[in-house]
């Protein structure tokens, strides 16, 4: 398994327009962050999860040409408003994208995308093949995914895990049953927006203890606000085994 992370920041703290923090002028590159966001090539398929508004550069940037499912955690523009680039996927695949997602999140898509479901199509909208998936395990070729349900404030969001690795992000709060899902993990990734408290993330020092509690190998930490601090900074603070991830980062598993 290969693990691109395409984007580790947030819209939440977005820094303005002339922001003077140490962050905002940081020259290192693992302090520039796109929306959250991942790419991975798993027994053959290429999975993304979520497409915000940064995709289409994400995408180029990473050189990937080619997507055999998108995976959405929920309906929160920066996590969806890139869906309408999958256009140049369906022309250079000659095919829909199929895209699975709960059926609360492609209601909201009926809103956001009204275009895409007009009776009459008008021509060159994105060809989807929609999936609609809850909390029980489903496939894709063959290869076996589990939703894990986690809560964005009181907004139930999916996790993913595929096989030894999960991908967590929008959350501030897990219940027991669904961190069993969580455990034995060789790659966990888990949201981290800053130090401070925020009503529907966790924290830092949250994301370090629940880390701690599921016990991964190795757990990095995405959907970084620029509050959170320079990243070699931060990634000095951690305990063993725990990671700030950055643009670019590329991990690689066994199969």
């Amino acid at each position: 398994m290969k693990i691109t992370f395409l984007g580790t920041g947030t819209s939440q703290g977005v820094p303005p327009i002339g922001c003077t923090s140490e962050v905002c002028l940081s020259n290192n590159p693992k302090d520039k962050r796109l929306r959250a966001s991942i790419h991975l090539e798993w027994r053959g398929l290429s999975l993304v999860v979520d497409c915000g508004p940064d995709f289409r550069y994400q995408m180029i940037r990473a050189g990937i040409s080619n997507i055999d499912a998108i995976l959405f955690t929920h309906e929160h523009r920066d996590h969806t408003a890139g869906l309408d680039d999958i256009r140049p996927f369906n022309y250079l695949q000659n095919r829909h994208t199929p895209v699975y997602l709960h059926p609360r999140v492609y209601s909201a898509f009926q809103s956001q995308y009204d275009y895409i479901f007009q009776p009459v199509p008008y021509p060159g909208i994105p060809q989807i093949d929609w999936h609609l998936i809850d909390l029980e395990p489903f496939a894709i070729q063959g290869q076996l995914i589990q939703p894990v349900e986690v809560m964005h404030y009181k907004l139930p969001v999916l996790g993913f895990v595929f096989d030894k690795f999960a991908y967590v992000t929008d959350a501030n709060f897990i219940s027991q049953q669904e961190k069993e899902k969580l455990k034995g993990m060789e790659v966990l990734v888990l949201n981290a927006l800053r130090r401070e408290e925020h009503i529907s993330h966790f924290t830092l020092a949250q994301a370090v203890a629940l880390a701690q509690e599921l016990g991964a190998k190795h757990t990095y930490f995405t959907h970084m606000s620029h509050q959170i601090g320079l990243h070699d900074d931060v990634c000095a603070e951690l305990p063993a085994g725990i990671d700030l991830a950055y643009d670019g980062l590329v991990l690689e598993l066994p199969d």
